[in-house]
């Protein structure tokens, strides 16, 4: 009996082992379950988010899919304290093995199986646990299900350990590890915890991630800080029992609480939103098709057509393909994109608009309008400020839903008059208020916007962007879509026509009322801001550019055609379709965006040649590879003598006209040449200025154009823009990093006349016209 039962259990030995052979066979030859093929064993596949890396070397921001915020790290650029943590807690035998802890896995067995204990210390090793991540879409449900996953993730472990170093190996399984909170892998982590690089992380800060890799839910340090502190000294404990630190630093780093520097990960956030955005829209764009557009959007058609065709950064992803034939997608495929963002000069360009207009304009404003029935909109009456806020109204998301729910306009309307609790933006913090949302879309009118773009002109590099004053909250990018009328800015342009047709800065003329026809014989007469013992004045053009005198505007647009002006004004970069060529367009009546305008004024200080914004150098795949290069684009557009006479006359602005201020109140000794502008009833608030290396521009403004201050001296561009060019400028010369000078000087020559005559110039004799290829 005794011999019969050892022969049967020799005989069940080997069956179980022919068996355990069998099963693995088939796990290998992909019969039971899945085994990735060789090919994704060595590659396997990663959702990485894209990088945008700024001019100075920084991660302004990421690209990806909510789920998949990971960015790559190197094994040189963990932790040392990462490593140690993390083979002390999950798999101290880690550089011993093959994929399979034999001793740990027995461990397991006799502990869970036999002596039925919940918790039989693990018996994964990192590598089983990296094969768990890659290739287990859905964990089991219960020990049954896992006991039928374990064989397969230990076939794939022992490939892995075949294929990959133990560094690779660790590596991979910290890029891989979901965080928590959106962060995905460790450098995502590092960032959004400790806003540190993995390789900055404190012994205790690396413990922490490595505790959270049991259950980065369970154990979340922005929830759960004191437990996540528990399982920290857990970690710290293993790293001691493993040598890796002496007992007493051990218990030093256990006393200490878990601080965090926690910065969420939100697109929502972080420097240069507004670029970031705009970025992502271009890069992503599709080609235009005219069906897709409705009849108001013919402008952006013929705007987006063009960019298709001649802007190659202008729907990249789309007019690309990588090696296996698909195209780029800009949240999965882990490009590193190089862009011409300055982080220092953006953080100067960011503050300079809170310290204006949060800390000084919007205060001012809002006491502006305290006690005023119709508030924001004081020069209107109520029958006239409804459509405005009905057309607000029909751009929000509760409008929207209503909408798809089948709600009638008039019950969507009352709903839109019933208060509620709700939560409100405030520059000191939101706010929970009960308000109505159509009181809440009034609320918001009240704020401020704001457009600021900063570039270099002779590289088109643009350092600076923003497009508002709070992306979170006001979303629509002033910057490089919105537009708004330029008013006086748009004097260099007429004055340039002029130097180009032989007037020079000395000419003079009469400082009296103009009167001029129509084409369809219509009296047009500006009216004039300026001092009144001015009027009948001799006064030179540079004074009357200095001055922003309308009379002397309107003067030379009696001299020079107007057909001519629209033409110069589209060679200068602006798109606008809608420029009507009247006298009046001499005062700034057309829409311009403040990219468009800072792209146009590299033409001054750039000797006449216009240089293009440029957003992107280079574009890098996830294996480093250069796939992309840009250049910035020049034209032609005057010559080197008018654009001399114009930095002469643009100077005096600064220096003795509506510009001085920079002068006065910030204390610039440089040489600076500039524009301001103010629209009809100080509607909008611009400053173009520029200096021998950087061109930049500012608008102020309201959500609506009948949304203003009511008083010049607040509501005009010297007072409403000009401070944020001012703010910046002082923050970009007192950074000695950037290079830039108040020594620097223009590139005129020193034999130069400003006053010579000069012959005229027949370039604008005949109209030219803009592409006509769209049918407009």
């Amino acid at each position: 009996m005794i011999k019969k039962f050892i022969y049967a259990l020799w005989g069940m030995l080997a069956a179980g082992l022919v068996a355990a052979f069998l099963v693995f066979y088939s796990i290998t030859k992909g019969w039971i379950g899945f085994v990735p093929p060789v090919e994704e064993l060595e590659n396997p596949t990663y959702k990485f988010a894209t990088q945008i890396i700024s001019a100075d070397g920084k991660m302004l921001s990421t690209y990806s899919y909510s789920r998949e915020n990971r960015v790559w790290t190197d094994y040189d650029d963990l932790s040392p304290a990462l490593i140690n943590a993390l083979i002390s807690t999950e798999d101290v035998r880690f550089t011993e093995h093959s994929g399979i802890d034999l001793r740990a896995l027995l461990r397991a067995i006799i502990k869970t199986g036999l002596l039925r204990r919940e918790s039989s210390g693990g018996g994964s090793t990192l590598t089983q646990q990296l094969a768990k991540q890659l290739y287990t879409e859905e964990v089991a449900g219960n020990k049954i299900e896992r006991l039928f996953q374990k064989p397969i993730e230990w076939v794939i472990a022992v490939k892995l350990e075949k294929y990959y170093t133990k560094e690779e190996i660790l590596t991979m399984y910290l890029n891989k590890y979901d965080f928590g909170n959106n962060a995905i892998g460790i450098k995502t982590a590092a960032n959004t915890y400790f806003s540190k690089e993995p390789k900055q992380l404190s012994v205790e800060e690396a413990a922490t991630l490595v505790g959270m890799c049991k259950n980065s839910s369970l154990y979340n340090p922005v929830r759960r800080n004191e437990k996540t502190r528990q399982r920290r000294n857990v970690v710290l404990s293993q790293m001691e029992k493993n040598n890796c630190l002496t007992a007493a630093v051990c218990d030093s780093l256990q006393e200490t609480p878990l601080v965090l520097n926690y910065r969420r990960v939100d697109h929502k956030l972080g420097p240069a939103p507004y670029f970031r955005e705009y970025l992502r829209g271009v890069m992503t764009a599709k080609k235009p098709e005219r069906k897709n557009y409705r009849g108001w959007q013919m402008q952006k058609f013929y705007e987006d057509s063009l960019d298709w065709a001649n802007n190659p950064l202008y729907g990249w992803c789309n007019k690309n393909k990588k090696k296996d034939g698909s195209h780029y997608n800009l949240y999965s495929d882990g490009l590193k994109i190089h862009v011409t963002i300055d982080s220092r000069m953006q953080q100067y360009a960011e503050e300079a608009v809170d310290e204006h207009i949060k800390e000084y304009l919007q205060p001012r404003f809002f006491k502006a309008k305290k006690n005023h029935r119709n508030a924001p909109y004081d020069n209107l009456k109520a029958s006239e400020i409804e459509p405005l806020l009905v057309k607000a109204m029909k751009q929000t998301d509760r409008y929207r839903g209503m909408k798809k729910e089948g709600y009638t306009d008039e019950a969507i309307r009352d709903s839109f008059d019933v208060k509620r609790s709700m939560r409100v933006f405030a520059y000191t913090g939101d706010r929970d208020t009960i308000m109505s949302p159509m009181d809440s879309i009034r609320y918001y009118k009240h704020f401020l916007r704001v457009g600021f773009m900063s570039m270099d002109p002779l590289t088109g590099h643009v350092k600076a962007y923003v497009g508002g004053p709070d992306y979170t909250h006001f979303q629509y990018d002033m910057a490089m879509v919105g537009r708004r009328q330029v008013g006086s800015t748009i004097k260099p342009y007429l004055y340039t026509l002029a130097m180009e047709n032989g007037f020079s800065p000395c000419d003079q003329t009469r400082n009296v009322e103009q009167t001029l026809l129509t084409e369809d014989g219509q009296i047009w007469q500006p009216r004039n801001t300026g001092r009144q013992e001015d009027y009948g004045r001799v006064v030179d053009l540079r004074w009357g550019l200095s001055q922003s005198n309308n009379w002397i505007s309107a003067y030379l647009m009696s001299k020079l055609n107007p057909y001519a002006f629209k033409s110069l004004l589209h060679q200068f970069g602006i798109r606008n379709l809608d420029i009507q060529p009247t006298p009046s367009l001499c005062l700034g009546p057309c829409d311009i965006s403040v990219g468009e305008m800072v792209g146009a004024y590299t033409a001054f200080p750039n000797n006449g040649i216009r240089t293009e914004p440029l957003f992107v150098t280079r574009i890098e795949d996830n294996e480093g590879n250069i796939v992309a290069t840009f250049s910035p684009k020049t034209y032609e557009v005057i010559s080197k003598e008018s654009s001399y006479k114009m930095i002469d006359m643009m100077k005096a602005v600064i220096d003795e006209g509506t510009g001085r201020r920079l002068r006065f109140r910030y204390g610039f000794k440089a040489e600076i040449a500039g524009k301001t502008g103010t629209t009809n009833e100080n509607a909008d608030g611009w400053f173009m200025g520029y200096t021998p290396s950087l061109v930049s521009g500012c608008w102020v403004g309201g959500d609506d154009r009948d949304i203003h201050f009511t008083s010049m001296s607040d509501g005009q561009g010297a007072s409403m823009a000009l401070p944020i060019w001012g703010i910046y400028m002082q923050k970009v010369y007192a950074d000695e990093t950037l290079g830039y000078s108040e020594e620097e000087k223009f590139n005129i020559p020193e034999d130069f006349n400003p006053c010579a005559q000069q012959s005229l110039i027949n370039g604008f004799a005949e109209e030219q016209q803009l592409d006509d290829s769209f049918g407009f």
